[in-house]
């Protein structure tokens, strides 16, 4: 059996919608109802320095197209800002953090269709966490039809992931699941084809039993 993660630090990985940002509302919602305080966050942003990063990368100007390794620069700059004025100070001072994308999303997206080579995405990856590294990596998975379905229904325009034809999902969903098999003690997959309750269900008791919160009520 692994060890409880030392850090309360949790991610919410997966392609386009999957329900990231739903569970890590009802994730943070439950902490909060057992006394704990819950710093919500996301990828790339957080900071002002790295949301100004998340506009330049998603929405790039008319006809710009980063590379794949500018890409991975762009996020790993921003992480880095992320990390070192939310995510430490947070976990520092006792709270939880409940980040929508981290560093395995650079992993997956950027080595993706001839992108980066995942052994420099790692490299860069081990700079810039440090021992920072989440407790608990949660990833949602679900059939590209459900997804490209709940994409559809969003309000806003897309960025330029979601833009992307479906083959690059596909792929991108492979590797989200490859991840899950690779490193097994942090990532769990969770089937986010289900109902919200019913991910959030899942997605509980996989928490719970990786930090030893115990049966809990509700």
């Amino acid at each position: 059996m692994a060890e409880t993660p030392t850090l309360k630090f949790i991610t919410l990985e997966g392609g386009e919608g999957t329900g990231k940002s739903t569970l890590q509302r009802a994730l943070a919602k439950r902490l909060e109802s057992e006394g704990f305080e819950v710093v919500t966050t996301r990828e790339p942003g957080g900071t002002p320095l790295a949301e100004a990063v998340r506009q330049l990368a998603l929405h790039p100007p008319a006809g710009g197209n980063w590379s794949p390794m500018s890409e991975a620069l762009l996020m790993n700059a921003a992480r880095r800002d992320h990390l070192e004025n939310l995510i430490r100070p947070a976990l520092a001072e006792g709270k939880w953090v409940i980040c929508d994308r981290f560093a395995d999303s650079t992993r997956v997206y950027q080595s993706v269709k001839g992108g980066v080579s995942p052994n420099v995405l790692k490299s860069m990856e081990a700079s810039v966490l440090g021992e920072t590294v989440p407790g608990l990596t949660l990833i949602l998975d679900a059939p590209l039809e459900t997804t490209a379905s709940r994409r559809t229904s969003r309000n806003g325009p897309d960025d330029v992931f979601e833009k992307r034809a479906a083959d690059f999902h596909h792929a991108v969903r492979q590797g989200f699941i490859s991840l899950s098999q690779s490193e097994p003690d942090r990532c769990r997959l969770i089937d986010a084809s289900r109902s919200e309750q019913d991910v959030f269900e899942a997605a509980w008791a996989v928490l719970a039993a990786t930090y030893s919160l115990g049966e809990m009520a509700g």
